[in-house]
């Protein structure tokens, strides 16, 4: 006797406690079936994977130069789409300059890339999977000439 057929019998409902018995009975052997099914193995592994098929895009360089600091929220956009960017502020007044390299700054902090300055007003923002090698010497700059 199952357990429907007990509560059936509790409530009354005795006779039709077997028509109910039989279906769960049923079911519960189709489950148990489905559970022992094997699974098919292939003989014909395919692990060839063309390399056309991924197409990744290339990493990019952004090459900006903002005449206002109002430009500095594109600059920020491409860092965060995980491109580099050289960013030229020699069409910059000195102060929104700094302004930019400090926004920059923040935002190269944020992604856990890296800054680095590549020459005169001219800098180098990375995003995180990106790294720089070697190293560029300064020359000093005269404003007489």
């Amino acid at each position: 006797m199952g357990v429907v057929s007990k509560i059936k019998e509790f409530f009354g409902l005795g006779g039709e406690a077997e028509v109910y018995e039989e279906i769960i009975d049923e079911a519960e052997e189709y489950e148990e079936e489905e559970a022992y099914v094997k699974p098919r193995k292939n003989r014909q592994m395919n692990n060839v994977v063309s390399l056309h098929a991924v197409k990744e895009q290339a990493p990019r360089v952004m090459l900006v130069e903002p005449k206002s600091y109002e430009e500095v929220q594109e600059i920020a956009d491409h860092l965060c789409s995980r491109r580099a960017v050289v960013i030229n502020l020699q069409r910059v007044p000195g102060e929104q300059a700094k302004r930019i390299i400090d926004f920059l700054s923040g935002t190269v902090y944020a992604i856990n890339g890296s800054i680095q300055r590549v020459g005169h007003k001219t800098f180098l923002c990375l995003p995180e999977h990106m790294e720089v090698q070697g190293n560029i010497t300064e020359m000093i700059y005269d404003d007489r000439g």
